[in-house]
């Protein structure tokens, strides 16, 4: 396709002539109405000035008779570019004015008329227009008195070239001026074109170039950048994902072969074999967890839990989870409190909830309290053990937090410590598939939040710090009104 052929195809130029039809039919139609009215002035002023002076002649006939009213007209025939006269008697034959000629029936009719007429001293045998009134007098002659109609003509003639030209400008400009708008809205999607085309070429770092107007393509080009973004993230994610499940996994799945063949080669007793059996399923229970978590983490990333999401108080997701793990966090030698306030929030329950258990989880896995010299030096109380999960609004957040005072994380590597399957060096000794901070992240971002890692002094500060959503206390205080006492 040639590029004349491309531009003509655009929507841009297509638009162009759209408007340009409409602005021309509407010039057209201005001009048209300012011609109409024109010439409607024009014999209104004519028709004004022959009353005037059909009255006038009328008079002077009433007054001096046949004789006067043949002279008068005459007298009035003999001026320059005078109006047209003419007296006829009952039988139709001219006595008096300077009309050579009319149109057959003219005289006989009373009234307002345009006919065509010769004045007697026109040499050019040429018919003119005009505007004729004939009245008839008492005596049964018939008084004719007009107006040529050539001033109007021509001032017809004039707007009508006029408006000619205006159209014709109109219309150049008109498709000037699409032709420049189309080729430039056309070199921008020429950009946009071949950047897609570098990107399903497989370069994802591609971006649409944005200009400073802040227009409509601008906007465009902005919201597909951040889409290309989003895209390239869940495809280094996706490709992370492969990558870690073709390393994290093959050692357990190795394992779990390797045992399953000892068992089988091994000629031991039933306990040997109920053992290894054992031993095989808790492995496998061990990779369906890890499953299970990346396709929690695959659901929450893709956007599919946002169809289960309903109003909740988030203090009752802490409380619970509190009652869940105390038992666990004792029997590693933690203390588990809680500590909540009402805190209205609109998501999805279950997501939540696994996600604050992550980190509950974490924090007795990997909280056990530092050493009493490093707790000095950084002003905390030497042995902690105690494990806060805390719930509250602040401003426009609600969040939710669970605080230990172990070894934490460097905030170096914090950005690092919520990918799949990351493990830091200080927790590759206990068991885990490094997927829990990645689970409360993408739970996080979900809900238009983020996973917050900060210092406890010693220890971590997890939060998961999500937008408060407007109504949510309102509707949850309506809900407990119209909930049933019980009595005690």
């Amino acid at each position: 396709m040639t590029a004349f052929g491309k531009l003509i195809r655009t929507t841009a130029f297509r638009l162009t002539l759209v408007y340009l039809f409409l602005f021309a039919l509407f010039a057209a139609s201005l001009l048209g109405y300012f011609a109409w009215n024109t010439r409607r002035l024009i014999t209104e002023q004519i028709t004004a000035t022959v009353n005037a002076e059909t009255g006038e002649i009328s008079e002077i006939y009433a007054r001096r008779g046949l004789h006067g009213l043949l002279r008068t007209m005459e007298n009035r025939a003999l001026r320059p570019g005078a109006s047209l006269y003419l007296v006829t008697t009952p039988t139709g034959q001219a006595v008096a004015g300077n009309v050579g000629s009319l149109a057959p029936g003219v005289m006989g009719t009373e009234g307002w008329s345009e006919t065509l007429y010769r004045r007697m001293e026109d040499q050019d045998n040429v018919d003119h227009r005009a505007l004729v009134r004939v009245t008839e007098m008492d005596n049964g002659f018939r008084l004719l008195i007009g107006r040529d109609l050539e001033e109007r003509r021509r001032l017809f003639g004039i707007v009508a070239k006029a408006a000619q030209w205006s159209i014709l400008v109109v219309v150049v400009l008109g498709i000037g001026g699409g032709i420049f708008v189309s080729r430039r809205v056309l070199q921008r999607i020429d950009a946009m074109t071949g950047t897609t085309q570098r990107i399903m070429a497989g370069d994802l770092s591609g971006r649409l170039l944005v200009g400073r107007s802040g227009d409509e393509l601008d906007r465009l080009a902005s919201n597909l950048n951040a889409m290309l973004e989003r895209i390239e993230a869940l495809m280094m994610g996706l490709k992370e994902v492969s990558d870690n499940i073709a390393h994290d996994l093959k050692t357990p799945l190795t394992r779990l072969r390797n045992r399953a063949e000892e068992a089988l080669a091994s000629s031991g007793s039933e306990a040997e074999y109920r053992a290894a059996l054992e031993r095989t399923i808790e492995e496998s229970d061990g990779l369906i967890r890890t499953f299970n978590a990346l396709l929690m983490i695959a659901r929450a990333e893709s956007g599919q839990a946002r169809d289960n999401m309903d109003d909740f108080d988030a203090a009752e997701v802490a409380g619970g989870i509190h009652e869940l793990y105390e038992p666990l966090a004792e029997d590693g030698g933690m203390t588990l409190k809680v500590r909540t306030a009402f805190a209205p929030l609109h998501g999805n329950r279950e997501l939540i909830s696994q996600a604050l258990a992550n980190l509950v989880e974490n924090a007795i896995k990997y909280g056990r309290p530092v050493s009493a010299a490093q707790s000095l030096s950084a002003g905390a109380v030497a042995g902690s053990r105690e494990i806060l999960i805390e719930a509250r609004r602040e401003g426009g957040e609600v969040l939710l937090s669970v605080t230990d005072h172990g070894p934490g994380i460097p905030e170096a590597d914090r950005r690092h410590a919520v990918e799949r399957f990351v493990r830091l060096d200080a927790s590759r000794s206990q068991p885990g598939s490094g997927l829990g901070l990645s689970l409360a992240s993408a739970v996080a971002t979900l809900h238009d939040g983020q996973l917050r890692l900060g210092d406890a002094h010693p220890g971590l500060i997890a939060t998961l710090a999500i937008p408060a959503r407007l109504g949510a206390a309102d509707r949850l205080a309506a809900q407990s009104q119209d909930m049933p006492k019980t009595a005690a």
